[in-house]
């Protein structure tokens, strides 16, 4: 009893001391700082997104879904894009349905389009602009997958991949962009891939696209700022989504197999979430991955020769899976 009296006269001496000392101010002061600083957070992000005109591609499932509904529910005006006009529909219904009694949210608009036909894409931008009579905020998501090897994938497979993933986001982007110019105002981001960074073994059509979606938005960055215009690119790891089941191969033949890190991936409605929040505080390049492909990000870069090891490893480790 005695020891533990004195250890408790000990630490009220030292915490009168603590608070007594100079410092104690200082320690305050840092801690109002920083609560005022994340209240600030949530202020902006509530007055970047509500009433801003959202248009999402790739809306009917995965991602692009989950993005409808955090952009939906932070009050955006949405213009919600695909090719499956069904599942947009009862998109629409869905959060049309989902009343916010804390904050205003608004009925979506559709525009239904396939994002590889760049004809097609020039027309329905325009019938994007009439929605709202402009676009805030525009989130290039559509895309599709691959698996394959380049011994025995057709060239038609590989220009299939950049023509959804590549020149469909570029299309709408430019078709949208002079837009934004003239307004002055403008946010494009882009859902790219931890491979837009990296390249793995049987995914050369996939990442070859995600690289060059990562230079385009990188290089529009640059020449946009002058028009007060934001680009963001965000590249998440795996997800859990049906991205692989809907995958290509080598053939052009629908993959329909869930992939053991796909199905193990991240919620996608955490990765709308953050990517809602990312475009509030306009961050402009944003990794959404695993520690390990993070660190193999970096091997790239500052240890090129052993991450070529690592990929041919896990090369050879894969065929020879699949060839047993």
């Amino acid at each position: 009893m005695f020891f533990q009296s004195s250890r408790r006269s000990v630490s009220k001496g030292k915490l009168m001391e603590f608070t007594s000392s100079p410092f104690f101010p200082l320690v305050l002061g840092s801690i109002g700082v920083v609560a005022l600083y994340q209240l600030l957070l949530r202020v902006r992000q509530k007055t970047h997104i509500q009433n801003a005109v959202v248009v999402v591609t790739g809306a009917s499932s995965g991602l692009g879904r989950e993005c409808a509904k955090v952009f939906h529910a932070a009050g955006a005006r949405l213009v919600l894009c695909g090719r499956d006009k069904e599942r947009l529909q009862d998109l629409v219904k869905e959060l049309t349905g989902a009343a916010d009694s804390q904050r205003k949210t608004y009925p979506p608009s559709m525009v239904t389009f396939d994002l590889s036909d760049t004809e097609a894409v020039a027309s329905a931008a325009v019938e994007v602009l009439q929605c709202f009579g402009h676009v805030d905020i525009l989130i290039n998501n559509a895309g599709i997958s691959y698996r394959g090897t380049i011994l025995e994938t057709d060239v038609q497979v590989h220009k299939q991949v950049m023509d959804m993933n590549y020149f469909g986001a570029v299309a709408l982007t430019k078709a949208l962009l002079p837009s934004m110019v003239q307004r002055r105002s403008g946010h494009i981001a882009v859902v790219s891939s931890v491979q837009g960074k990296i390249a793995i073994p049987f995914r050369s059509a996939y990442a070859a696209s995600k690289h060059a979606t990562q230079a385009f938005f990188d290089c529009l960055r640059a020449e946009v700022e002058q028009f007060g215009i934001e680009v963001s690119v965000f590249s998440p790891g795996y997800i859990r989504t049906n991205l692989s089941v809907n995958a290509v191969t080598g053939n052009g033949s629908k993959y329909s197999v869930l992939d053991k890190n796909t199905a193990e991936g991240r919620d996608p409605h955490d990765i709308a979430m953050v990517m809602l929040n990312c475009v509030s505080r306009k961050k402009k390049d944003v990794l959404l991955a695993g520690v390990f492909p993070t660190l193999a990000v970096y091997f790239r870069t500052l240890c090129p020769s052993l991450f070529f090891f690592i990929m041919a490893s896990r090369a050879r480790k894969e065929q020879k899976l699949k060839d047993s």
